[in-house]
């Protein structure tokens, strides 16, 4: 039997609204659905660490009975979803894979059977939108990020969720549970994974997790029994793929990170649908998801405990348009620019200290890091992060460009940035990015910060009238008139039904 408790927690038993009623007030379908969770949990020995267990809580969600306050969660991140996306349409890494689905080798679906992809005029079968609105999210470096997994979680979760809620004229209840339950796989997988040692055998944490979390987005929107929601995701652990050898080359790859991830969750939860059968342990197997890509995998992770927030509520916002691991850093040098105003010639020295977890992605080498040649090698260098805040007092997008990339002021500035990690930021990793900065000048001054958590940190919020201001700035390019950008403010902001594409 399902205890009481789960049935009373943030993962109920899901039960349709309105259907022919037994007599003991049950519904036929519950009832169906009852017996075969029940016999679920008796014919396995189901583990509470167990990828069955992870696909129970996600195959009873119930979005009506998300309280208020998860469901402003749902709507916050996806208006800064759709803002990403929206202006990641026009990047030309974005325009190749537009290209691609209009070749015809994919089949056109410019009709009712189609769906949006954000930002164009043509539709295409939910599968391949969601590629599509994968890779354009990914490409600006402005996507949500959380702590504690390291990872990018909307980018892989919504493309899912909102090709195939409109492929499946989904009501916006199960999109509020589909949601909730891909975060929740995608983060928790995550976390269970220890971020470092993924990201030490060369693999992108976001496209990892993502086809799992993409995967339990798209077999809740399926409806699929627990059974078949853990089929999928055994499916989905044969099509988790992600290299960072991205970073050496400044090369794309990243951003087509998400977008697989996204197709590919909705095909594993199709197939499970159709009945092929995949593996029932993928996480927690010899050869599962957790041995295979982390030396450091920890499977009690997994769990979820009856009195746990979803870990949806975690995530935070990037203000900047680079790698989450430099935000701290910014965040102290933009401090010191604005008490201290530094003439960027009477710098001598800069001191950026960052996470361990990091170092790989925004540090090492530094020589190569100072020396940054594309918009790619720039968000992932701390000392063009550095410069940049210094320079300018910005971060965000207008800033992380070309033109900025050949400053001579620029590049001179980059090459007195040093980085340093320490034991007292890393004491309190993931679960808080501390950093620090100094800025030494050549009169002898030095000028410090520190902050605990930086800006967009669910401690550090963007308010909803700072994150509008934001989907404003980014949309306008792709979007020209302000009332159909505030149409889809508010669509979002409401959200009663699947329309807001």
């Amino acid at each position: 039997m399902i205890a009481e408790s789960t049935r009373d927690n943030i993962f109920p038993v899901k039960q349709p609204l309105v259907l022919p009623v037994n007599t003991n007030g049950e519904t036929k379908k519950d009832t169906v659905r009852k017996k075969s969770q029940e016999r679920f949990l008796m014919s396995k020995q189901l583990h509470r660490f167990s990828t069955r267990a992870l696909a129970l809580q996600c195959a009873i969600l119930r979005g009506e009975l998300l309280s208020e306050v998860i469901r402003d969660r749902v709507r916050y991140l996806l208006l800064d979803f759709l803002a990403v996306t929206l202006r990641g349409s026009i990047l030309p890494s974005s325009q190749t894979v537009y290209a691609m689905l209009r070749s015809g080798a994919f089949g056109s679906c410019n009709d009712e059977h189609g769906v949006t992809i954000l930002g164009r005029a043509e539709r295409m079968e939910a599968s391949w939108a969601a590629l599509a609105n994968g890779v354009a999210s990914h490409g600006l470096e402005l996507d949500d990020v959380e702590n504690e997994s390291s990872l990018h979680p909307g980018v892989v979760v919504f493309p899912a969720a909102l090709a195939l809620a409109e492929s499946l004229k989904s009501n916006v209840e199960d999109f509020y549970a589909a949601v909730v339950a891909g975060y929740e796989v995608t983060l928790r997988v995550g976390a269970a994974l220890h971020p470092a040692a993924t990201y030490e055998r060369g693999f992108h944490p976001t496209a990892i997790c993502g086809a799992l979390g993409a995967t339990a987005a798209s077999a809740r929107l399926l409806n699929l029994s627990p059974e078949q929601t853990t089929m999928a995701l055994g499916i989905a652990g044969s099509m988790a793929a992600g290299s960072m050898a991205y970073l050496d080359e400044g090369a794309w790859t990243k951003r087509l990170h998400p977008g697989w991830s996204s197709h590919a969750g909705i095909v594993a939860a199709r197939l499970a649908q159709a009945g092929f059968v995949g593996p029932t342990n993928i996480l927690e197997s010899r050869y599962g998801v957790l041995h295979a890509y982390s030396s450091a995998g920890d499977v009690s992770k997994l769990e979820r405990h009856q009195d746990d927030e979803p870990l949806i509520m975690k995530v935070s916002l990037k203000p900047y348009a680079c790698c989450r691991y430099m935000h701290g850093p910014i965040d102290c040098l933009l401090k010191i620019r604005q008490q201290h105003s530094p003439e960027p010639e009477q710098i001598a020295h800069i001191s950026c200290g960052v996470l361990t977890g990091g170092r790989g992605l925004i540090m090492d080498p530094i020589e190569q890091k100072r020396e940054a040649q594309n918009i790619v090698d720039a968000q992932f260098s701390m000392p063009y992060g550095a410069a940049i805040a210094l320079l300018t007092g910005k971060a965000g997008l207008s800033v992380f460009t070309d033109s900025w990339l050949a400053n001579p002021q620029l590049r001179s500035l980059m090459q007195r940035v040093e980085c340093y990690t320490s034991s007292e930021l890393d004491a309190h990793y993931p679960a808080e990015w501390r950093a620090a900065a100094s800025v030494e000048m050549r009169d002898g001054r030095i000028f410090e910060e520190s902050i605990r958590y930086p800006l967009g940190d669910p401690h550090n919020p963007l308010s909803w009238e700072q994150l509008e201001a934001r989907f404003h700035e980014l949309v306008s390019p792709v979007v020209e008139d302000e009332a159909k950008r505030l149409e889809i403010v508010e669509r979002v902001r409401t959200l009663q039904a699947m329309n807001i594409l």
